[in-house]
C-alpha cells in the first residue's frame, strides 16, 4: 500500500485527505442516524394515549423525557396549544420553527461528503494528467519509445484516477443512502405533525 500511494505521486495526498473525511463524515452519519426514533408513528399513538388520559401537561413531560428531535418538536406543538388553545396556524407555525432548529443534525455533514464525491475523482484524473505528463517527458528524455517505459509510465499516471474512483464510489453509494433516511424522517415527521394537530384540533377547549 506505501508502495502504490509513492507511485500516484503528489495528488495521493489530497486524495488520503479526501478518504479521511469520507469516512469520519459516513461514521458519524451512521451514528446520528441510529440514535434517533426511527418510529414517529409508535411515538404519536403513545403521545395521544397520555394526552387523552392525562392531559396536556403531562403530554408535554412524556416528550420532555424522550430525547428525540422528534419529541421536542411535538412538545413545541403541544406547549404552543396551551397558549394559543385551537389555533391551527400557530401550531404549524410552532412546529416549523423547532423543526428548522431539531433537524438541522440531519443535513450536517452531507455537504462535506458531496465535496468528497466531486473532488476526489477531480483529484485523481488531475494526478493522472500530471502523471502523463512526467511519463511523456521521461519519453522525450530518453530519445526513443520503449513499451516498457510507456507502459510503466501510463500504469502509474492510472493510480489516482483508480484511487479517486475508489474513495468516491462508497462515499456516493453512502450519501444516497443517508439522503433516503433523511427523506424518510421527513415525511414521518411530516405525517405525524399533521396526526398531533388533528388530535390537538379534536379535543375539548377545556383542555386547553
Amino acid at each position: 500500500m506505501v508502495e502504490f500511494f509513492q507511485k500516484g505521486g503528489w495528488t495521493m495526498w489530497p486524495l488520503l485527505v479526501s478518504a479521511i473525511v469520507g469516512i469520519v463524515f459516513v461514521i458519524e452519519r451512521i451514528v446520528t442516524f441510529a440514535i434517533i426514533n426511527k418510529n414517529p408513528k409508535k411515538f404519536v399513538d403513545q403521545l395521544k394515549n397520555v394526552i387523552e388520559k392525562e392531559g396536556i401537561d403531562a403530554a408535554i413531560q412524556f416528550c420532555a423525557k424522550n430525547p428525540s428531535p422528534f419529541a421536542r418538536i411535538l412538545e413545541s406543538a403541544l406547549t404552543e396549544f396551551q397558549y394559543v388553545g385551537k389555533n391551527k396556524q400557530s401550531i404549524e407555525d410552532a412546529i416549523a420553527r423547532a423543526s428548522v432548529v431539531e433537524l438541522a443534525f440531519l443535513d450536517r455533514g452531507m455537504p462535506f461528503l458531496t465535496a468528497v464525491i466531486t473532488l476526489a475523482p477531480m483529484l485523481g484524473f488531475l494526478g493522472t494528467v500530471s502523471g502523463m505528463v512526467s511519463a511523456f517527458d521521461a519519453i522525450a528524455l530518453a530519445g526513443t519509445v520503449e513499451p516498457k517505459l510507456v507502459a510503466s509510465g501510463i500504469s502509474e499516471a492510472l493510480i489516482t484516477t483508480l484511487a479517486g474512483l475508489v474513495i468516491a464510489i462508497p462515499v456516493s453509494a453512502a450519501h444516497t443512502y443517508f439522503s433516503t433516511v433523511i427523506n424518510g424522517y421527513s415525511r414521518s415527521l411530516e405525517d405525524a405533525s399533521n396526526k398531533i394537530i388533528d388530535i390537538l384540533m379534536s379535543l375539548e377547549i377545556e383542555e386547553a
